[in-house]
C-alpha cells in the first residue's frame, strides 16, 4: 500500500482524463464540465488552462502534432490556437461523451453516458485516422476506462455500472474486438471503477470513484497493489515522467459543498515501483 501526493491545487471541477505528452513532457488533462484542457509542466510545476468546448471529455496527442479530443456529442481536433469540431455524432443533449483512448492502429475510441446515468443510454465510438466513425458498442450506461496493453492483443474497459472491469480479445492487425470476459468485479463497498491504465507488467490500475484510491489488479483479476488517495473521487490514472515511472491520478470536486476545503479536483503523484508505457497516438 502507498500513499499518493497532492501535486497541484484543487484545480479541476471534474478533472478527468489524464494523458502524458511526450513531445513537452506535460501532462495533460480536462477539466471535464468546464470544457477546459488543463496542462501540467513538472520542471515546473505550473498548470496552464485552456477553453475548448463547453464539455471535454477526453482527448489523445496526435502522431502529426496537436491532440485529438472527445466533445460533448462529437469530436474534435486541437492545435495550439485552434479547434475544429467534427460532425456531431447525435443531438440529444442528454447524452454526452466520457471516457475513451486511442488503439494500436492509432484510432481514438470513447464513449458516452447520460447525464442522469439511465442505463443503457450510451455507446462506445471508434474515430478512425480518416475522419470515418464507427460505433462499436451500445448498450452501455457509464462508459469509463479504455486502454489497451503492451502487446496490443488486449482491450481493458469499464462500464461503470457493471462495477468491472472487463477485457477484450483484440486483433493489432484488424483493429477487431474479439471476445469479452470479466476480468475484476470490484466490491461496492470499494468504490466504482472509473478511468484505467496498463503497465508494462500487464498490472491493471484503475480509479476508485467513492473510493478514495487506485488498485491494481493482475490479468488474473489478483488485487495486487493499492494507492490511497486524501480524496474520495478519483477518476482515472496514467503513467508519464521519466521512463513512465510515475503514475498520475486525476481527481473531482462533485458532489462537495461549495467552500469545501478538501483537496479534490487537485492532480495527485505516486511512484508505484513498475513503469507504464507510452500511450498509443491518433494517427490522423
Amino acid at each position: 500500500m502507498s500513499r499518493a501526493k497532492q501535486i497541484t491545487p484543487p484545480v479541476a471541477g471534474h478533472g478527468e482524463g489524464p494523458v502524458w505528452c511526450p513531445a513537452d513532457g506535460r501532462l495533460r488533462w480536462v477539466d471535464m464540465l468546464a470544457g477546459d484542457l488543463l496542462a501540467y509542466d513538472p520542471a515546473t510545476g505550473l498548470v496552464t488552462r485552456r477553453h475548448v468546448a463547453p464539455v471535454l471529455a477526453a482527448l489523445r496527442p496526435r502522431a502529426g502534432g496537436g491532440l485529438v479530443a472527445a466533445v460533448e456529442r462529437g469530436f474534435a481536433l486541437l492545435t495550439d490556437d485552434a479547434v475544429q469540431p467534427l460532425p456531431e455524432l447525435w443531438s440529444d443533449p442528454t447524452v454526452r461523451m466520457n471516457d475513451g483512448g486511442c488503439d494500436p492502429l492509432g484510432r481514438f475510441w470513447c464513449g458516452s453516458m447520460a447525464y442522469d446515468a439511465a442505463p443503457g443510454r450510451a455507446a462506445v465510438y471508434r474515430l478512425d485516422p480518416d475522419g470515418a466513425v464507427h460505433t462499436v458498442l451500445t448498450g452501455v450506461t457509464v462508459s469509463n476506462g479504455l486502454a489497451w496493453n503492451r502487446a496490443g492483443d488486449t482491450a481493458y474497459y469499464v462500464d461503470s455500472a457493471t462495477g468491472r472491469i472487463d477485457a477484450f480479445a483484440y486483433d493489432p492487425a484488424t483493429g477487431e474486438l474479439g471476445d469479452r470476459w470479466p476480468v475484476v468485479s470490484v466490491p461496492a463497498r470499494r468504490g466504482v471503477p472509473d478511468g484505467l491504465c496498463v503497465d508494462t507488467e500487464g498490472g491493471i490500475w484503475v480509479a476508485l470513484w467513492d473510493g478514495g484510491a487506485v488498485h491494481r489488479y493482475a490479468p488474473d483479476g489478483a488485487l495486487t497493489a493499492v494507492v490511497e488517495l486524501p480524496v474520495a473521487r478519483p477518476t482515472a490514472c496514467t503513467f508519464g515522467g521519466p521512463g513512465y515511472a510515475d503514475l498520475y491520478v486525476t481527481t473531482s470536486r462533485e458532489g462537495l459543498p461549495p467552500g469545501d476545503r478538501a483537496p479534490a479536483g487537485a492532480l495527485f503523484r505516486v511512484r508505484p515501483g513498475v513503469a507504464g508505457f507510452p500511450g498509443y497516438e491518433f494517427a490522423g
